[in-house]
């Protein structure tokens, strides 16, 4: 249970900080707001995914455990050196 409480809060801060160096910039809106709305919203998507995984049949597994958290379609260091 900690370790996916780490993952969420990881989640929040990834994309907190992608918008602190990009789009909150430029668009006039105050960097905490647009880093705390965009962690806020990655982290409800994550939390969304695991509660319809669970919701399916009561419990989740480690592959949509791990589904839930991916962010985008590029493979994991551990994937891309395993397929070598």
């Amino acid at each position: 249970m900690g370790t996916v409480l780490l993952r969420i809060a990881a989640t929040f801060v990834y994309q907190a900080m992608a918008v602190i160096g990009g789009a909150s910039i430029i668009g006039g809106i105050p960097v905490y707001k647009a880093a705390l709305l965009s962690g806020v919203t990655a982290t409800a998507t994550v939390i969304q995914k695991l509660a319809a995984a669970y919701a399916d049949d009561g419990k989740i597994t480690l592959e949509e455990l791990n589904n839930a958290f991916t962010m985008n379609a590029t493979p994991s260091s551990k994937e891309q050196h395993g397929n070598q």
